[in-house]
C-alpha cells in the first residue's frame, strides 16, 4: 500500500468553502482504480491548514492513474484554486512490523508533483 501525504494550505476565510468544494470531489477519487481510503484533518494551531492522507494500492494509482484521468481535472477544477501555495505531495509505504513475514510494497511510479 502506499500512503499520498499532502499538507494543504487553504486561503485565509476560505475553510468553508474548501470544505464544501472538498465533499464534492471525495467521490472522485474514491471511484478510481486502486483507491483504498481517504482522510482529512484540520489544524489545529494552523486553522487554515490541512492534512490529506490517501492510500492507493500502488503508486501508479495515484501518479499515473487518477492524475491521468478526466476525474481528476474535476478534483483540480474544485480544488487547486484553495491553495496558497500549493501543496507538496508525497508518498509513503508503511513500515512492517516485522520484516522477516511483511516485506514492504513494490514502488511502480515516479513523477513529480503536478499543478
Amino acid at each position: 500500500m502506499i500512503i499520498e501525504h499532502a499538507l494543504l494550505p487553504v486561503h485565509p476565510e476560505q475553510s468553508a468553502a474548501f470544505e464544501t468544494a472538498f465533499a464534492e470531489a471525495r467521490p472522485i477519487i474514491a471511484s478510481m482504480p486502486g483507491f483504498r481510503s481517504l482522510s482529512l484533518s484540520r489544524c489545529v494551531e494552523a486553522p487554515d491548514t490541512y492534512l490529506l492522507l490517501v492510500g492507493w494500492e500502488r503508486l501508479a494509482d495515484h501518479v499515473d492513474g487518477f492524475r491521468g484521468s478526466a476525474g481528476y481535472q474535476r478534483w483540480k477544477q474544485l480544488l487547486h484554486h484553495f491553495y496558497d501555495p500549493f501543496p507538496v505531495v508525497q508518498h509513503f509505504i508503511p513500515v512492517p512490523d516485522n520484516p522477516l513475514t511483511d516485506p514492504l510494497p513494490a514502488v511502480t511510479a515516479s513523477t513529480p508533483n503536478q499543478q
